[in-house]
């Protein structure tokens, strides 16, 4: 089982931190918006498809011969010099804000690649300016050849006021990023299926999804003391995918003061959209924390735990629990830890030699757990990272941020390699990216918590214990789900703190679910890791449902 080390941190205890006060101080430029943010620049059109792209050195239109072993290479050399963190000087951009940005919509009729019937994928480019300050190189790489791809304010449409003051057909420096569109839900239509903006952070659909969470490459110093460094993508190179191509390819130059890196996305989509990503990472100075394929969501409340809100809404959240599964493929442990909105800064860790994968996830999929018209946060993906080979000992750090608005993403979950990251490594990973619904196995042994309530403890209709907490888990699926309601099962229940009065464990009426219940006491500020699995017949039948609670 892993080791849960709760920490929580008082940071400016009259106020809640907000996304970019609790990140370390990062830029609004480094933010990818949660929210509909961007409605011209980030809406959904029919775009241009991938193109490829070339190393580092060609900065003229002419096409240069281009790999990804020769662009590790132009990275590595790249973490011997100096980060250069210059911003674009140009008077127009420079001076675009908040409302000008609103007001910006890339043309879909120049999407690259648009007038070939035969390509399956587009790419639209995101305009610089306001937050984007810094520019980002788009190249296109086709026949081992790789290309500038160039845009310019004739790229954009330009509404309202903005556009008499427009420079007309001028070169823009770079862009912010970029977004590809392909057939995802109709074959009639290009619909929206990963982009990439803010630093950097991207984010992508399965079918059926709308924008939710988000990933970024790299985590470095993500919550601990001392100032977050944000690594950017600073070039994409996008490889132009044959005609009829199923998946897209593209390569990313990853820099930051502590490190650089070489990316390279296989990116296929469909139900669950699968992005098998490679991040070759070159130091340039010792880094504390290093964060392996960091995920950032957002929960600001759910039916486990409401807080003080007064919504309408039963729940609001993109992601209402983080999974984790270790060991070996015949002997799997799964885990479920759901998500909270704490009162304060919160830590958990969960340590593993033997990683099988973890992810953010939104189990709740029906209209009425969340009744938001608008938000539609029964269809927000879920995400799982899979390791591909060996990633040794370390730990699935989770970090639960308070805040008061759901605009702000509040949730971060990331992989800590146990050895230390000092100058001068050379570290390797590859995994793979699930974005969709992400259904539980339909051959799963292993029944999954359906649902966790919480409330004051004591007997239902009397009097409320007022010095207890009740914690009420449903179980469902596996083959749990098929035994009778007199089998002989054992609940296992664990509290790293205080104690558990009492516990109960029974079949739900009209299913194959099983209800365990327990009451807890524990002194008053007091911070508990909780644990809960039912087992019978020589075996776990459940995945292991985790909680961190504070008594308040």
């Amino acid at each position: 089982m892993p080791q849960l080390q709760p920490v929580a941190l008082q940071s400016d205890p009259p106020c809640r931190l907000s996304r970019r006060r609790a990140l370390g101080g990062l830029s609004a430029s480094a933010l990818f918006l949660s929210t509909g943010a961007l409605p011209f620049a980030a809406r959904a059109q029919e775009a241009t498809s991938p193109a490829s792209s070339a190393p580092a050195e060609a900065r003229s239109d002419a096409a240069v011969p281009f790999s990804f072993d020769g662009f590790t290479a132009t990275m590595q050399r790249r973490a011997g010099e100096a980060y250069d963190d210059t911003e674009g000087s140009d008077r127009f951009l420079a001076g675009l804000n908040y409302d000008d940005y609103q007001k910006i919509q890339f043309n879909p009729d120049h999407a690259r690649w648009r007038g070939d019937k035969a390509e399956l994928f587009r790419v639209e480019a995101f305009h610089p300016g306001w937050l984007y300050k810094q520019p980002v190189k788009l190249f296109e790489v086709a026949g081992g050849q790789a290309r500038p791809m160039r845009f310019d304010t004739a790229d954009f449409l330009y509404h309202g006021d903005l556009g008499p003051r427009v420079p007309k057909d001028e070169h823009l420096p770079g862009v912010a990023g970029f977004r590809l569109t392909t057939p995802l839900n109709r074959a009639d239509r290009f619909d929206e299926l990963v982009a990439f903006l803010g630093a950097s952070y991207f984010r992508a659909l399965g079918r059926g999804n709308v924008y939710g969470l988000s990933a970024r490459g790299l985590a470095v110093n993500t919550g601990i003391s001392g100032a977050e460094e944000f690594p950017r993508f600073t070039e994409f190179y996008l490889e132009k995918p044959a005609p009829g191509a199923d998946r897209v390819i593209h390569y990313a130059a990853l820099e930051s003061p502590s490190l650089t890196g070489a990316y390279r996305f296989a990116i296929a989509p469909g139900a669950d959209t699968v992005m098998e990503v490679t991040a070759r990472l070159f130091l340039r100075a010792d880094i504390q924390q290093l964060g392996v394929a960091p995920l950032t969501s957002m929960f600001l409340f759910g039916a486990n735990e409401r807080g003080d809100f007064d919504d309408y809404r039963p729940q609001v959240h993109d992601s209402d629990g983080l999974s984790f599964a270790e060991g070996d493929p015949g002997g799997e442990r799964r885990y479920w830890r759901p998500l909270r909105n704490p009162a304060q800064l919160a830590n958990s860790y969960f340590e593993s030699g033997s990683l099988r994968g973890f992810g953010l996830c939104q189990r709740d999929r029906d209209w009425d757990d969340y009744l938001d018209a608008g938000a539609q946060y029964q269809r927000r993906p879920s995400l799982r990272v899979e390791p591909l080979g060996d990633w040794g000992k370390g730990t699935v750090r989770l970090v639960e941020i308070p805040t008061e608005l759901e605009t702000n993403d509040n949730i971060v979950a990331f992989w800590v390699p146990a050895a230390p990251a000092k100058a001068g490594d050379a570290l390797d990973f590859s995994y793979r990216l699930h974005w969709g619904m992400l259904p539980p196995e339909p051959e799963a042994t292993l029944a999954r918590v359906r649902r966790t309530r919480t409330g004051h403890g004591g007997v239902s209709g009397v009097k409320p214990e007022g010095n207890s907490q009740k914690f009420v888990i449903d179980f469902e699926g596996g083959i749990l789900g098929a035994l009778p309601a007199d089998a002989e099962l054992t609940p296992t229940v664990t509290a790293s703190k205080g104690k558990i009065l009492r516990h109960a464990l029974s079949k739900l009426p009209g299913g194959e679910g099983w209800r365990l219940v327990f009451d807890l006491s524990a002194p008053k500020g007091t911070i508990i890791e909780l644990t809960a699995v039912i087992e019978g017949y020589g075996r776990s039948l459940t995945e292991t449902w985790l909680y961190q609670w504070s008594k308040p």
